[in-house]
């Protein structure tokens, strides 16, 4: 009998769907103060759960001009 490797939920496996991976990179509209998430690609996605990084949202605040 043989051990059940563990899963790297990290890691993307053939046929399922990444949601950091889009084809319309960039596609996201951002508003003044806000940047699409960098970990997550704009999706709130990471690993089929919310991402930790914008907690779902797939934006995070952004650091606007100032001085």
């Amino acid at each position: 009998m043989t051990a059940t490797p563990s899963v790297d939920l990290e890691t993307s496996v053939a046929g399922e769907e990444d949601p950091g991976a889009s084809d319309e990179v960039g596609s996201a509209v951002e508003q003044p103060g806000e940047k699409t998430c960098p970990d997550c690609g704009g999706s709130g996605q990471r690993a089929g759960r919310a991402c930790p990084t914008c907690g779902g949202t797939g934006k995070i605040n952004a650091a606007v001009g100032g001085g």
